[in-house]
């Protein structure tokens, strides 16, 4: 039932709501007094909340596990959405009718109309009881629920709050306001606001994936990990991906480890058979004399103790366990069933996947909710055990496939998440965790209590699986607008996860721009011995650690109703903000994307080409961040363009124009110019340009000035190479530590060379 108090954070003038309000008029949604939704059935109910927003429900005339209902008409009103094009993964997508929404479309939000004062409405599916929702386009326009269970055995006819609508006049505001009522509505998560991620995510990471597959092997890591070293680019991370674990098919001997089940998709039908890791890194035997001498716990602390930059060993495992889940009738392993797993009518519509249809044609063995915890407390037991730090928790949207006798999907979900949960608590500091393959409402409305990063985008393809050449391409624009827009809706819940990439990819720099401004972790899937160190030093430090931005990455407002795949016009751009600047990347990401009829992302190469756009001051949110840096409305600001290295200044509206050639980016940092005092001098920060996040680097900056009229800036600084800042004028001296160095004044820019500090701050003052 939809609450009937809320704490609401509304201003409230001589008891009038300023908020803007969604409300059921007569057969019309409106918002603020304009029509959203037309022709609403009567059988649509409401429940408005005292900050002006609604929950709304229906009633059905019959008792069902399946309900698909209209809730209105939607005609003429540019929508983003965000909808699963797989099982797993979602993706942005835009419209401006009912007929244009996707199945399992995730949420909806419907432009703002700046000619008539319409506010941006949010559409959120959420779940009510044992039923989740979800959108979809109905007949003639019309905007149709989907309100499900995922077991015959469960059904029901009433619902008050299976869709929340809120409306304001910021939509990356509007979005966090809205969660916050969601959060207190449901109480079965917590938001990221809530939440610390893991310390990975300030650490450069190296995952096995990419660069074994399933053949990973622990001299093999160990060689890996030596060559980043050696190369000035320590990892913090090392991810032991797929390929570790003791599996087999179910005619295989229970002991075969999986040994002859390395080939891609071969390990699919595969299932657990122990909780220990299989014979590849039981059989390490280690060259030091301490004990453990042999197997994961040796390999762990060799690991961890002959390359001191390793602070933390994860390892994937999937959510049932494996692929497969687990081989039943296994001693010391919890009881387990042979599942069928069944797609729901919106599922049917995802795109073709191998994954799926090896999980469907054999099955999962599913631990049953009432013994799941053992399956989790057993893997992670003795995973703390031999050193492991986190997992990385794989295949997780499968539950809703397997629920028929169990409950439904809401009970089955909230069991195995309850469990895996409990189990991170004890086993992980409660948030040792990478959530992959999670883009559901089921999980980020039930599963993220206290996980605290997932990806938020579909896997890193090096090529194109159908065999597409063009895909080593067009895929990479596909991978940087599922991360970005998935994050609008995703980030309230995790903290954004890029997901990995190798440097040496066509794309490699495409992909590390994107990375280095993401606001996440940094992590490649590198060969051993294959890397673009060059690339690799404009993302990480010497100690392993990255200069991470304050926020989650994010389109800007010009790009949340465009379609930066396939419209052959618009440019993606995403913002971030630094502890004293902003950054503005800019991705030409066009050239495949979802297509409708053929339900797979395909190549759409007449759209690839140049593309032109503009940056301006103002497309960073700058109040928006999780520390936000106050601008003033006249501020002025210093551009500095990473790969053009100019210098531009502009105030908060001035739009520089930019052109870019397909899969090429630019990043621009954006610093508030201040005016010393005593002087008509003017000062920004612009950072280290030899990092891709430039000004990341920026730690502190401090202003002094002395009755004599000498002004001095001191700014703190994290990494080492060519730091710039703008300057209106040419200072007199400029120190590091309090010691005299040489720099350079160029294009108003000041230039200074940073050494590398591994035990403090350098602090460099600049004397006007």
């Amino acid at each position: 039932m939809a609450p009937t108090l809320f704490k609401t954070d509304a201003k409230v003038n001589g008891g009038v709501n300023l908020e803007p309000m969604v409300t059921l008029v007569g057969s019309n949604f409106m918002a603020d007094g304009h029509p959203i939704l037309s022709d609403v059935p009567s059988n649509i109910t409401t429940c408005l909340t005292p900050s002006g927003a609604c929950f709304v429900g229906f009633d059905a005339f019959e008792p069902s596990s399946r309900h698909v209902v209209s809730i209105g008409k939607l005609s003429g009103i540019r929508f983003m959405s965000i909808f699963r094009f797989k099982v797993w993964w979602t993706t942005h997508w835009v419209g401006s009718r009912g007929r244009d929404l996707e199945h399992e479309t995730q949420m909806v939000m419907l432009e703002t109309s700046h000619d008539s004062g319409r506010p941006y409405v949010l559409i959120l599916p959420l779940i009510e009881g044992r039923f989740r929702a979800s959108l979809q386009p109905g007949n003639h326009d019309f905007v149709d629920v989907c309100v499900e269970s995922g077991s015959t055995k469960v059904t029901d006819t009433c619902f008050k709050s299976v869709i929340y609508m809120q409306a304001g006049h910021d939509p990356y505001i509007l979005v966090k306001k809205a969660m916050r009522v969601v959060k207190e509505h449901l109480g079965t998560f917590n938001l990221l606001d809530e939440k610390t991620p893991p310390g990975i995510v300030d650490k450069f990471g190296w995952c096995t994936w990419d660069a074994f597959y399933l053949k990973v092997h622990p001299q093999g890591v160990i060689e890996g990990v030596k060559g980043l070293v050696e190369g000035g680019c320590p990892p913090g991370l090392v991810l032991l991906d797929d390929g570790w674990q003791s599996i087999s098919h179910d005619e295989d001997p229970i002991d075969s480890d999986g040994i002859n089940r390395t080939a891609a998709g071969e390990q699919m039908p595969c299932r657990l058979t122990n909780f220990l890791e299989n014979y590849k890194f039981r059989d390490y035997k280690s060259p030091k004399p301490n004990a453990p001498n042999k197997g994961m716990g040796a390999f762990v602390r060799d690991l961890k103790e002959d390359f001191k930059s390793i602070d933390h060993v994860y390892v994937w495992h999937a959510l049932c366990g494996y692929w497969g889940g687990l081989r039943p009738n296994i001693p010391g392993l919890p009881e387990s069933r042979i599942v069928k797993p069944i797609l729901s009518p919106g599922l049917e519509k995802t795109m073709e996947d191998l994954a799926v249809d090896k999980i469907v044609n054999n099955k999962i063995g599913l631990v049953p909710p009432e013994k799941v915890e053992q399956l989790y407390e057993g893997l992670h037991t003795h995973l703390e055990s031999v050193g492991i730090d986190g997992v990385k928790v794989d295949v997780i949207h499968l539950l809703e496939m397997l629920c028929e006798d169990y409950g439904g999907r809401v009970e089955l979900a909230k069991a195995y998440y309850k469990a895996l949960t409990s189990s991170v608590r004890n086993h992980f500091k409660g948030n040792g965790v990478i959530a992959s393959m999670e883009h559901c409402n089921d999980f980020m409305l039930l599963g993220t209590e206290a996980i605290a990063l997932g990806r938020v985008g579909d896997d890193f393809w090096c090529t194109d699986p159908s065999g597409d050449p063009n895909g080593t391409f067009w895929l990479q624009g596909c991978h940087m607008v599922h991360c970005a827009y998935n994050s609008l809706w995703m980030g309230n819940f995790i903290h954004p996860d890029w997901d990995m990439f190798q440097s040496t990819h066509p794309c490699a720099e495409f992909h590390a721009a994107s990375r280095a401004i993401s606001g996440g972790p940094i992590y490649v899937s590198d060969s051993v011995g294959q890397h673009n160190f060059d690339l690799l030093r404009s993302l990480v430090l010497p100690d392993g650690s990255i200069l991470r931005c304050q926020h989650y990455a994010l389109p800007t407002r010009d790009c949340l109703f465009e379609d930066p795949l396939h419209d052959g016009k618009t440019m993606l751009k995403i913002w971030n903000l630094n502890k004293y600047t902003g950054v503005v990347g800019a991705f030409n990401c066009q050239g495949g994307g979802w297509c409708r009829e053929s339900r797979r992302m395909k190549s759409a190469s007449g759209c690839s080409h140049v593309v032109t756009s503009t940056i301006c001051p103002n497309d960073v949110e700058w109040q928006n961040g999780k520390s936000p840096i106050f601008v003033d409305s006249d501020q002025a600001f210093a551009l500095y363009m990473s790969l053009e290295k100019k210098l531009i200044l502009a105030k908060p509206t001035d739009n520089i124009e930019l052109a870019l050639e397909p899969f090429t980016y630019e990043l621009v940092t954006v610093s508030p110019i201040t005016v010393l005092a005593n002087k008509s001098a003017q000062f920004a920060p612009i950072g280290l340009v030899n990092m891709l996040n430039s000004g990341g680097a920026i730690q502190s900056v401090a202003f002094e000035s002395d009755l004599n009229g000498s002004c001095m800036v001191q700014v703190g600084v994290k990494g080492a190479g060519e730091m710039r800042v703008f300057a209106s004028e040419k200072p007199r001296e400029c120190h590091i530590n309090g010691e005299n160095v040489d720099f350079k004044y160029e294009e108003h820019m000041v230039i200074v060379q940073v050494p590398w500090n591994a035990t403090s701050l350098p602090i460099i003052e600049y004397v006007f």
